[in-house]
């Protein structure tokens, strides 16, 4: 059952707090666990992200990626209300983007992920996630209910217990650059 919504100021005040944590993280390695490596087959398609503010660089996980066979895959956002979805991805160019993003230019091919790797604010070990704040991974987990849900963070990210919404769907896996944590 979900927790009542916090006040706002609750969740944007553990923004604030976990970017500065994260930010002093810098230059940590988030590397590809034999958990995440065993889930990947040919043909899969991952969707990652370019790090952007101090967030955990997936680059180890997209190189496990690719080096399966899966296809690649990045965020297309557009503006905070808009859903975002996801475009295949060859390695190649990445444009600026709102919020700061880089991402690929919007005439990629549209792709349908099977896993989506979900860069975090902050984490706690019962799946939870605290995200930017603007709901675009809480629709794509709406969207892609099949899609298995990986986030992608710093150990020093983690906090006991987070507060959550309603519409908050749990992650499956957390990937940090000390440990694979699958919540019970």
């Amino acid at each position: 059952m979900a927790v009542p919504p916090p006040a706002p100021s609750v969740k944007n005040d553990l923004r604030r707090s976990l970017r500065a944590v994260r930010r002093g993280a810098a230059g940590r390695i988030v590397p590809a666990a034999q958990a995440f490596i065993d889930r990947l087959r040919p043909g899969l398609t991952v969707a990652s992200y370019h790090p952007v503010g101090g967030e955990a660089d997936p680059q180890l996980l997209n190189a496990a990626t690719q080096a399966a066979g899966c296809r690649l895959a990045l965020p297309y956002v557009i503006d905070r209300a808009t859903p975002m979805i996801f475009l295949a991805w060859d390695g190649g160019t990445l444009l600026p983007g709102p919020f700061g993003l880089q991402q690929l230019s919007p005439d990629a091919p549209g792709v349908t992920p099977d896993i989506i790797l979900t860069p975090l604010v902050g984490f706690d070990r019962a799946g939870n996630r605290l995200g930017q704040g603007a709901g675009h991974y809480d629709r794509a987990f709406a969207e892609y209910p099949q899609a298995w849900r990986v986030g992608v963070a710093f150990s020093i990210q983690e906090v006991a217990q987070l507060p959550c919404d309603p519409w908050d769907v749990p992650l499956n896996a957390i990937a940090t650059d000390t440990e694979w944590i699958t919540p019970a």
